[in-house]
């Protein structure tokens, strides 16, 4: 990495956050574009309609964990262009979809053809009743990148609109905390952490929002045991994965430290344990059926193969679910499984 001050004027150069903010959320920003975030890349959202139909079951159980009541909240974080949210709303029994009150996060236009009962916003409403869902929206929260220098120093990672990077200050002040207690960097030159810090309080600004419920949050996670030493910032541009450059022309992604995001009472699964507990499997049809209604049969083998699809270890079942209930005791989707059992930060 270049550390040369010579690379060109000092205002040529930010913080990864603040370019990344820029590329993504600017005026002519990534997630501004018409094509929206389906154009680049593949969530769980767009694998299966499966997807839907399992997050439409966890709020039926947040619903009876709330005692059935006269309203009834759904909030999609990064709605992207609405895919989840019309996904639930068509997965719900009609008793409960009577009662819900749908609502589509997300900075971009709300797009025309958008059924007119889910509700645009660029924030999420306040005194939330039901369910928060955040699917891949914390790892698009902009957070700082650090790296050791030659000292065994970490230091703020500086880019340019072209990607090109250099060394800038000492890391220091709550940033600098942050990497003691969540991501040390060890004194080897070159090894690089993401600065959770503001995806942290991104979740906790998000949780506090829901005044009874449960809060939810998926994503590409780690936790403290598996810290990649190199970081994990990447691009993508039409479902393809490529160098990062915040110029606006892809997506910037890097993975989520979800125990770090974690308030008291949280808990993290694997996606493939909270989908099979809510009743998403992936195992084959009996043979049988192939004779008895072929029809049928192919449409269960269909089904499970996107089961097995958003259930892969190595692929979707390995991200991460953060269940935060609050004003709620028991878990909607159990508490057996877990990734990790997240203590108190207090206790950290």
């Amino acid at each position: 990495m270049s550390d040369d001050t010579r690379d060109g004027p000092a205002s040529d150069w930010t913080g990864w956050r603040t370019a990344t903010e820029a590329a993504l959320y600017g005026p002519e920003g990534f997630y501004r574009r018409p094509e929206g975030p389906a154009g680049h890349f593949r969530t769980s959202v767009h694998a299966s309609p499966l997807f839907a139909d399992a997050v439409a079951r966890l709020l039926c159980r947040v619903d009876e964990a709330l005692g059935r009541p006269a309203r009834l909240d759904f909030v999609d974080m990064a709605a992207g262009r609405g895919e989840l949210a019309t996904g639930v709303l068509a997965a719900l029994p009609a008793e409960v979809t009577a009662r819900t009150r749908v609502y589509a996060v997300e900075v971009a236009d709300r797009p025309a053809d958008l059924a007119h009962r889910i509700e645009w916003l660029t924030e999420p409403p306040k005194n939330i009743r039901g369910l928060l869902f955040a699917n891949e929206w914390l790892d698009n929260v902009p957070v700082e990148i650090a790296e050791t220098d030659s000292a065994g120093v970490p230091r703020r990672v500086l880019v340019r609109r072209d990607g090109r990077e250099r060394l800038g200050e000492p890391v220091t002040g709550s940033e600098a905390e942050w990497l003691d207690q969540w991501w040390p960097l060890p004194p080897e030159e070159g090894l690089r952490a993401e600065i959770g810090l503001p995806r942290d309080e991104a979740w906790a600004s998000a949780v506090a929002t829901v005044e009874r419920g449960l809060a939810v949050a998926v994503d590409y996670a780690h936790t403290a045991r598996t810290r990649p030493p190199f970081g994990t910032l990447t691009g993508f541009r039409e479902g393809r994965e490529i160098t990062p450059v915040p110029d606006g022309s892809c997506d910037l992604t890097a993975h989520v430290a979800l125990d770090a995001c974690a308030l008291p009472g949280g808990r993290l699964l694997t996606q493939r344990d909270a989908l099979r507990a809510l009743g998403i499997a992936g195992a084959r049809p009996p043979l049988a059926l192939a004779s008895t209604s072929p029809a049928e049969y192919v449409r269960a083998l269909a089904r499970a193969g996107e089961a097995a699809e958003l259930t892969a270890p190595g692929g979707l079942g390995d991200f991460g679910w953060l269940l935060q209930p609050v004003g709620i005791t028991d878990s909607p989707v159990g508490r057996g499984a877990l990734l990790v059992d997240v203590p108190d930060h207090e206790e950290q």
